[in-house]
């Protein structure tokens, strides 16, 4: 995708979390989507920094970088967010385009996709982003609303409640 499109999926993904995360759809709500959009959005163009550097689609679309951005957190405190947009950025090129990325770059410069993408000029990227957009804040919203209720079920059932 490019990156009309990587802006895209995160403002949109933002506003969709923002009202799973603060369903009342008053200020607090609106705060939130700001909170979240904004390191949300700066992590779905990161990746592409690469396109500078290095080999685009591999040097920073990879599981380590990724790891790195979901562990920044846990050791200096902040970016909480981050991670969920260069998460989406590697979403939306593997399922949204016709190249993928190397997930497993260095060790691998194998890509990998699925058929359902699009060339980055193509007039449906945009709805394809919209589309891939959407699956992802369906899972959100599973992981959300289900897997508590899944965890709490489980936690009766290993107790004998």
């Amino acid at each position: 995708m490019n990156k009309k499109g990587h802006v895209l999926n995160a403002v949109l993904l933002s506003i969709g979390l923002g009202y799973l995360f603060v369903p009342v759809g008053d200020v607090e709500t609106f705060k939130t989507i700001i909170m979240i959009g904004v390191p949300i959005t700066l992590g779905a163009l990161f990746p592409d920094v690469d396109t500078a550097f290095g080999k685009h689609r591999k040097t920073l679309h990879n599981l380590p970088v990724l790891l790195g951005f979901v562990a920044f957190p846990y050791v200096f405190g902040n970016l909480e967010y981050v991670w969920i947009g260069v998460l989406t950025h590697y979403v939306l090129d593997v399922a949204g385009s016709k190249r993928g990325i190397a997930l497993f770059y260095p060790i691998s410069t194998q890509e990998y996709g699925l058929p359902t993408g699009v060339t980055v000029s193509s007039k449906r990227a945009d709805f394809v982003t919209a589309v891939v957009t959407v699956g992802e804040l369906a899972l959100a919203a599973m992981v959300v609303f289900e897997l508590p209720q899944l965890v709490f079920e489980l936690g009766r059932q290993l107790v004998g409640l």
